[in-house]
């Protein structure tokens, strides 16, 4: 077996349909359908590999958003993959600043699932893929430091407390790396580098 997958999705067919897929690629696949349910697993399941929820679940459109967050206290650190029909700035903002590893917007094929699931799994092979895409770009070392930290979720004020530069420095650094890479805004550099 590969690892286990948690996946969260309200859709039966759609939980249905990718825990199938997950299965015949090797994973124990647990699904749940909602963030009590998946909490409930995560607790009583052991190692959790890979976190797979949708944004809205049920009649919660942040559901998803609160089960990183309720995770991540548990100290449940598995990667998480975000899946929405609609890539909402501010959750895709949220989701990263909570630690998503990647975004999938819906819809997929439950191939490009189970690659991104491979992805976040070799962390190696993904630092290789971004510092192509930062060269391609042509960061400079200290833009290449902070677009890391902006991939990891970092506000511009916790970046400029990190690397010891005001706000206002680290906003220019930002600005002139979006304008590199060729994207307008954090939630397009994360799908720029993840969803691919």
């Amino acid at each position: 077996m590969k690892g286990t997958v948690l996946l969260v999705e309200d859709e039966y067919d759609t939980r249905e349909l990718l825990g199938r897929a997950l299965e015949r690629a090797g994973y124990r696949s647990i699904s749940t359908a909602r963030v009590a349910e998946a909490l409930e697993e995560a607790g009583g399941t052991g190692l959790i590999d890979v976190v797979v929820t949708d944004v809205a679940l049920d009649r919660d459109d942040r559901g998803g958003l609160r089960l990183i967050t309720e995770l991540k206290a548990r100290g449940i650190r598995a990667p998480v993959i975000v899946i929405t029909a609609y890539a909402d700035v501010e959750k895709v903002k949220f989701a990263l600043n909570e630690g998503a590893a990647h975004l999938l917007e819906k819809p997929f094929r439950a191939e490009e699932l189970l690659e991104a699931i491979e992805r976040v799994r070799s962390p190696g092979s993904m630092s290789q893929i971004i510092g192509q895409i930062f060269e391609r770009a042509r960061l400079t070392e200290k833009e290449r430091v902070v677009a890391g930290h902006l991939l990891a979720g970092l506000s511009s004020n916790e970046i400029a407390e990190l690397e010891k530069n005001s706000p206002k420095t680290i906003r220019q650094h930002v600005s002139q790396i979006y304008a590199k890479c060729g994207v307008g805004s954090r939630a397009e550099l994360f799908r720029l580098v993840y969803a691919r």
